[in-house]
C-alpha cells in the first residue's frame, strides 16, 4: 500500500505541475510529449485523476486516524 501511495503522490505532483504550466504559460507538457489527446496522453490524464482520488481517500483515512488518536490522548489526560 505504501508503494501505491508514493506512485499516486508522484503522479499528483506531475499533474499539478502540468496544470501550472497550462495556467501560467498555456503549455500542456503531457500533450507536447505524448500528442494532443492521443491514447497515451489520455492514459496519463486518467492515471493522474485516479492518483488524485487515491490521495483524497488516503488523506480522509489519515484524518480519521489522527482524530481518533487525539481523542484517545484527550480522554487519557482527563484522568
Amino acid at each position: 500500500m505504501k508503494t501505491l501511495t508514493w506512485i499516486a503522490l508522484i503522479l499528483l505532483i506531475v499533474g499539478g505541475l502540468n496544470w501550472l504550466l497550462v495556467g501560467a504559460f498555456n503549455f500542456d507538457l503531457v500533450a507536447a510529449v505524448f500528442g494532443d489527446m492521443s491514447s497515451l496522453s489520455r492514459i496519463v490524464y486518467i492515471l493522474v485523476g485516479l492518483a488524485a482520488l487515491c490521495i483524497l481517500f488516503m488523506s480522509a483515512k489519515l484524518t480519521r486516524s489522527i482524530d481518533s488518536r487525539s481523542a484517545t490522548v484527550s480522554s487519557r489526560s482527563a484522568y
